[in-house]
């Protein structure tokens, strides 16, 4: 990465926990980078291996590729932890796919959202007392989208954020560590794909958010949970790099890059998020997940 870092954050250490690989890509990837830059120690956690997942872009979908999924997605992961600079661990849960049918079907015996959230958040309350990071990021309640596997992410999260403090909870699971802060990632608003619908448009481009915005029911309480917007967008070119490493799963071809970098850049620079909970005096709204922790040790 060419970027220089413009406030050194050498001690600093932050936690994203995800679902499948790929999510670290498609969710905060570009203030991923720009933490990286500055010198924060960032740490990507992987709930599953994404062995359920479909093969979305088609120049992929061969049947070499399918026999082997597992380890295709593994290498994918790998090559986009080396693009952004992060650590990277699995928690070694079984994807549990996306339930499709009206009624869903069950659930695959044995997937990570029929773990008990209790029994799940063991190897992240590890993780977090292992690496003991001062900002832990996650998905909202709805799991960012209704997949079973994003809804327990965001539960064993939440759960692990919580008890990774407590000497008295998962005793064996190392020394006790506290993260200051808890953000759940806030992607795609009405806000931020309207406005990057009514740039295109404005500079006569087609929008690939028409059909999507015509059927969106809006609710502005649920953007105005946003408290925290970092400014990183001229790390978007890293995020992209990320994605495309994902070659199963992201089509180069498809909506992901369907809006000019530049006009990302102007129209909405910033990735967004909520801040949950601050053991640290937070005053809102914020640029900085580590607004408010003034010594990284």
């Amino acid at each position: 990465m060419s970027q220089l870092p413009t406030r050194p954050r050498a001690g600093y250490r932050l936690m994203h926990v995800h679902a499948h690989p790929d999510d670290e890509s498609s969710k905060g990837a570009a203030s991923t980078a720009k933490y990286v830059a500055e010198g924060v120690d960032v740490h990507v956690v992987t709930c599953t291996g994404g062995e359920r997942g479909s093969i979305l872009n088609p120049k992929m979908d061969r049947p070499e590729i399918a026999a082997n999924i597992t380890e295709i997605r593994r290498q994918e992961m790998e090559r986009a932890r080396d693009i952004l600079g992060v650590r990277q661990d699995w928690l070694g849960f079984v994807d549990s796919g996306w339930p499709e049918g009206d009624p869903k079907p069950p659930l695959p015996e044995g997937c990570f959202a029929l773990v008990p959230v209790e029994e799940a958040a063991e190897p992240l309350v590890r993780l977090i007392r292992e690496f003991r990071p001062h900002v832990v990021t996650t998905y909202d309640e709805r799991g960012g989208y209704p997949h079973p596997d994003h809804i327990m992410c965001h539960q064993v999260s939440v759960h692990a954020f919580e008890a990774a403090g407590d000497p008295e909870r998962y005793p064996d699971a190392g020394e006790p560590w506290q993260p200051q802060k808890l953000y759940y990632h806030h992607g795609w608003s009405w806000a931020k794909t309207n406005a990057l619908h009514e740039a295109m448009l404005a500079h006569g481009l087609e929008s690939p958010y028409t059909e999507r915005l015509a059927n969106w029911t809006r609710e502005p309480e649920w953007d105005a949970r946003v408290t925290t917007r970092v400014p990183c967008g001229e790390y978007f070119g890293v995020r992209d790099q990320a994605l495309l490493a994902h070659a199963t799963q992201i089509d180069p071809d498809s909506f992901w890059f369907a809006i000019p970098r530049e006009l990302q850049q102007e129209v909405w620079p910033t990735e967004d998020y909520e801040l949950v909970v601050s053991h640290v005096p937070s005053q809102l709204p914020e640029d900085d997940l580590f607004a408010g922790i003034l010594d990284p040790s």
